[in-house]
């Protein structure tokens, strides 16, 4: 049994993202049972993309032509997306019948748990208010104290969330978890649905932002739930810049309702300069940089592709299934 995969790489996208025909010959050596089973098409857009799907059982891309897409590809089994958020490809109505979908939960774990880290020692030092007095030329000492014994509060307890977990329970923090259904994850002390968002809030030190971008997580920390907030408390969000309402969070920023915050995603990207968020205070802005490891994410996604190719050669469940009614 051979598959047919074609690979789609966007000519405009960073190398970080790309997988070059020297990457997969890479990632074929470390599978060479599986690779031995593959035809592989590497392409950039859209060049011959209709060409090899016209065959292909298999596509990895970030982004894809959806319309008639049963027809431009007949035998197609199985998506991969290059990234975790799948929202660019809502509403997923254009998914055929018996095609899979998988995206790359999981690749960006370790350097998300260290940018999560580092963003943690950050607001608990009072980097950002810090900055800003440098920004002002001001020479104002501002003592804090240790990390160790605070609550770190997760909104998203999925991969990059446990990630950033387990970094915080080495420096003595208490990791609470938030997440769609509530189970036993790494790295946390205790998980919880989101029925108890409200009650969390005012006892999180730290809350950081990790959930998908889904009809029901947008704005999922309004104005509200962010006044919910102690005024010492700081907010960092990695996962997707819908689920915080940017307006109250600059908002409270700017009053002190809120000590600090770090973001690293935006809608749009790039964020453009007429934003006025490039002059709230307190704030640290990263251009979603957070979690993509320049060395090792294009090896990491195409070795996850390989652990796939052999499930569906074996007929087993794919890794990483999106779930198309939840969105993730």
């Amino acid at each position: 049994m051979v598959i047919r995969l074609h690979i789609k790489n966007n000519r405009r996208g960073e190398d970080v993202f790309r997988m070059s025909a020297e990457r997969y010959e890479d990632a074929a050596r470390r599978h060479p049972e599986v690779a031995s089973q593959v035809e592989a098409t590497i392409d950039f857009d859209l060049d011959h993309f209709d060409e090899s799907m016209a065959t292909a059982d298999g596509l990895v891309a970030w982004d894809l032509p959806t319309e008639n897409l049963r027809q431009r590809a007949p035998r197609l089994r199985w998506i991969h997306i290059i990234g975790a958020g799948i929202e660019h490809l809502q509403p997923l109505d254009w998914l055929p019948d018996g095609v899979t979908l998988t995206n790359n939960r999981g690749v960006h774990a370790e350097k998300a748990g260290q940018y999560g880290l580092m963003a943690l020692l950050m607001l608990n030092n009072a980097i950002p208010r810090l900055l800003e007095e440098q920004r002002n030329r001001r020479y104002v000492e501002c003592f804090t104290n240790a990390i160790t014994g605070k609550v770190l509060l997760v909104v998203g307890a999925g991969a990059l969330g446990s990630a950033v977990a387990r970094q915080a329970r080495r420096l003595g923090l208490r990791t609470v978890g938030i997440r769609h259904r509530p189970r036993q994850t790494a790295g946390f002390d205790e998980v919880h649905g989101v029925d108890v968002l409200d009650r969390l809030l005012p006892t999180a030190d730290f809350v950081l932002v990790t959930a998908p971008a889904t009809a029901e997580t947008r704005h999922l920390l309004d104005e509200r739930r962010l006044s919910l907030l102690r005024p010492d408390a700081g907010l960092i969000n990695m996962g997707r810049a819908s689920v915080v309402d940017y307006e109250a969070l600059a908002t409270a920023l700017r009053s002190g309702a809120l000590a600090g915050a770090v973001l690293d995603v935006f809608n749009p990207e790039p964020l453009p300069a007429s934003s006025p968020l490039w002059d709230v205070p307190n704030l640290i802005m990263t251009p979603h940089v957070s979690s993509d490891d320049a060395l090792t994410y294009a090896p990491r996604t195409l070795d996850l592709v390989f652990e796939n190719l052999g499930r569906l050669l074996a007929g087993r469940r794919l890794k990483n299934r999106v779930d198309p009614a939840r969105g993730y």
